[in-house]
């Protein structure tokens, strides 16, 4: 039996790999009937600096401050896939797929993405990496590493071209 590919969780730091890597998910969901989730994950302050913050800023003004860049991040991701949209109209049928939600997770990336996938009953995990130094062509970024080595569903990671 051919494997079905319904929900597509697209994990990105909005980067322009990420962008790269969407054009994947997108396509995959295309094909597929798919739905996207799209997760943005947020890394955790160590203790140390999140009690300065909270000690300089206050509770209420951290908590606040908090919310608005969460809804920042979804602002932009929404902006990013309206123009995103736009510029591969002509390809992709005027992005037919349906983008089902969109999380702004704070934790560390690759725990966060493999329980939203686990959450959310993904089929498939697609990311963009990217390499460093001269170990690129055979060292994929830290998360996607991770996320490749501990995921019990395929994981799509893609890397932005050269030129």
């Amino acid at each position: 039996m051919l494997p079905q590919i319904k929900k597509i969780l697209y994990a990105t730091d909005l980067s322009e790999n990420a962008r790269y890597a969407y054009s994947y998910a997108a396509s995959l969901a295309q094909q597929y009937g798919a739905q996207i989730t799209i997760i943005h994950v947020i890394e955790k302050l160590t203790a140390d600096t999140f009690l300065q913050i909270e000690g300089y800023v206050g509770e209420e003004k951290w908590k606040k401050l908090q919310f608005e860049k969460q809804a920042d991040f979804i602002s932009a991701i929404k902006g990013r896939l309206g123009s995103f949209c736009d510029e591969i109209s002509d390809e992709l049928d005027a992005c037919t797929f349906q983008v089902e939600k969109i999380l702004v997770k704070e934790g560390i990336a690759a725990d966060e993405i493999l329980y939203q996938a686990d959450l959310n009953d993904a089929d498939a995990i697609v990311m963009g990496t990217r390499g460093f130094g001269m170990f690129k062509d055979a060292l994929m970024g830290g998360t996607a590493r991770r996320v490749v080595r501990r995921s019990k569903l395929p994981v799509l990671v893609v890397r932005l071209p050269e030129n």
